[in-house]
């Protein structure tokens, strides 16, 4: 029988804003469908940022898991060994470009994707949630947001933070009015979009009045078509 494939893309928030409250953590570790499951944190795009990982045990360590983490600019463990191991993984926020540019030298988008295919629960913040998605909005660069390819565990284009930072609408609008892309799967901050199977997609909200939308044009016209909801308040 398949294994049932999961990927939690986060648009904003969880444990590098609120470290301890653990509400979309928890569900992550829920879809493990494991008592104490076993959760990696990988915080390449921020250079193994020491501050964001004390902010993850913060927060993990009150759960029902065994949480460790990955770092690459460090003596980098054995991956096969540590991925193969893990019941669901949790990618940082920070720069897209340069975190997969340091996965791809290490293979380590290969092991994900593997991992993946036997029901490993994918899941991040920011560049960890584009990073899943063929495409993704990124402010890697300093000057404007711009799509760059991604692992294309999932087709199509992501874009987080969609309500929280000013640039993200009007972006996510002049790509799709310019035909650069036919649709954008945009997702506020306080929301993760959950997409089982790469078919079934939910909004998993654990901020007040916050959504993930499927974003597109009809007659010139910007459509936002909300997914179902689940709700975690």
């Amino acid at each position: 029988m398949p294994k049932e494939r999961n990927i939690i893309a986060i648009g904003g928030g969880g444990f590098g804003a609120n470290p301890g409250q653990g509400i979309i953590e928890e569900y992550i570790l829920k879809q493990t469908k494991k008592k104490r499951p076993n959760i990696c944190f990988i915080p390449t795009a921020t250079g193994d940022n020491e501050a964001y990982k004390v902010n993850y045990y913060a927060t993990f360590s009150k759960l029902q898991c065994n949480p460790t983490h990955l770092d690459f600019f460090k003596r980098t463990p054995d991956l096969n060994k540590l991925i193969s191991t893990q019941d669901a993984i949790f990618v940082g926020g920070g720069n897209t470009k340069s975190m997969l540019a340091v996965w791809k030298e290490w293979r380590l988008d290969k092991l994900l994707k593997r991992a993946y295919k036997q029901g490993t629960v994918m899941s991040g913040v920011s560049a960890g949630a584009i990073c899943w998605f063929e495409n993704g909005i990124t402010d890697s660069w300093a000057a404007d947001l711009k799509i760059m390819p991604c692992m294309n565990f999932i087709k199509g284009t992501c874009c987080p933070h969609y309500d929280e930072e000013p640039q993200r609408k009007p972006t996510v609008k002049k790509l799709i009015l310019a035909n650069k892309v036919k649709n954008i799967y945009a997702v506020d901050g306080g929301v993760a979009l959950h997409i089982k199977n790469e078919k079934n997609f939910k909004s998993v909200v654990f901020r007040k009045d916050k959504n993930s939308y499927e974003v597109s044009s009809k007659k010139g016209n910007i459509i936002e078509k909300s997914f179902r909801k689940v709700i975690l308040l």
